[in-house]
């Protein structure tokens, strides 16, 4: 009977232990749809790790062996057919644009995604000016953007990404 005790005690400290644990790392996804004329799909989340985001992104239907703008834009809306709706760079703070590793861009600016000789991409990096939850600078609820062309981290005040190939809604959770 003690042993039962305790261990219903152990079960259930560990699932207020477990529970705690997620509720300190706040997640959200976004599907990525193609946009018109498009093949471009795939899968991104975000992952809150103390003062950091985690992404990872798992990308599909790219250009093979190139590399592609992908940002955070201001507005969680993909009904344009062209990804234009989702209006420009997340950037909360008004700082220029530029590369997110070292972060001396704006909260919308990640690293370009490099596909492989398959058109596929995949890629997990860490990023400083965005968070996911609370706050200006909150992703949730943003649109998220895969160009067609390779951000080149310099022109204002998009990194002369191009064309938009795929559009998806970071959503909590």
């Amino acid at each position: 009977m003690r042993i039962t005790t305790m261990t219903a005690a152990m079960a259930f400290g560990m699932a207020v232990g477990g529970a705690t644990a997620l509720a300190q790392e706040p997640r959200a996804t976004a599907t990525l749809e193609p946009t018109k004329d498009s093949q471009t799909a795939g899968t991104v989340t975000f992952v809150q790790k103390g003062s950091s985001v985690q992404v990872t992104a798992d990308v599909r239907g790219l250009t093979p062996n190139a590399e592609h703008g992908f940002h955070v834009h201001e507005k969680g809306d993909c009904s344009s057919g062209d990804g234009m709706s989702a209006g420009g760079h997340f950037n909360p703070d008004g700082v220029p644009h530029g590369n997110a590793q070292p972060s001396d861009g704006h909260a919308g600016d990640m690293p370009n995604l490099k596909a492989d000789a398959s058109g596929n991409a995949k890629a997990t990096f860490d990023l400083a000016k965005m968070t996911v939850g609370e706050g200006k600078s909150s992703i949730v609820g943003k649109g998220l953007i895969v160009h067609k062309d390779p951000d080149d981290y310099k022109s204002q005040p998009t990194g002369n990404a191009g064309a938009r190939l795929a559009c998806g809604v970071i959503k909590a959770g």
